[in-house]
């Protein structure tokens, strides 16, 4: 009985390692954001905190620095948020190729699939012959 070889593996193959490197980058992307979203977190809780300590102080040299304090948090708020678009961007990006991708991926497997089912029913049809020819041998032998 032959071994079932589908014509396009090694498209198929090449497809995979493509969905592999896109799926590193998506991951690589989403690092970034994750990132930058624990800075932003960062910063609102040094803004809380700052908050905080200065609630039950009378000292106004502490209401200064925590002025400038909040405006420097508030300048690199702004830059994260910045930094956030554009990789939201990117992302979004690195996602619509790796959907492109799959896509690619899944039609190769789906017409892998058919062509699997349909090697599969060629190789019974061919097995059935195979054995009507035996049986129809052995009871022709047989009359013999």
């Amino acid at each position: 009985m032959k071994k079932f070889r589908f014509e396009l593996q090694d498209v198929l193959e090449v497809r995979k390692f493509e969905e592999d490197a896109a799926t590193a980058e998506l991951a690589k992307a989403l690092a970034v954001e994750t990132e930058i979203q624990n800075n932003l977190n960062i910063i609102a809780s040094q803004y809380a905190a700052t908050k905080a300590g200065v609630q039950g102080s009378l000292n106004p040299a502490d209401y200064i620095a925590s002025n400038q304090f909040y405006k420097l948090l508030e300048y690199q708020k702004e830059e994260l948020l910045k930094q956030m678009a554009q990789a939201n961007i990117v992302t979004a990006e690195k996602r619509k190729i790796l959907n492109e991708i799959l896509q690619k991926v899944q039609a190769l497997e789906k017409m892998k699939e058919e062509e699997y089912k349909s090697f599969q029913v060629e190789s019974q049809r061919e097995e059935d012959n195979q054995a009507d020819e035996i049986n129809t041998i052995r009871f022709n032998n047989t009359d013999l």
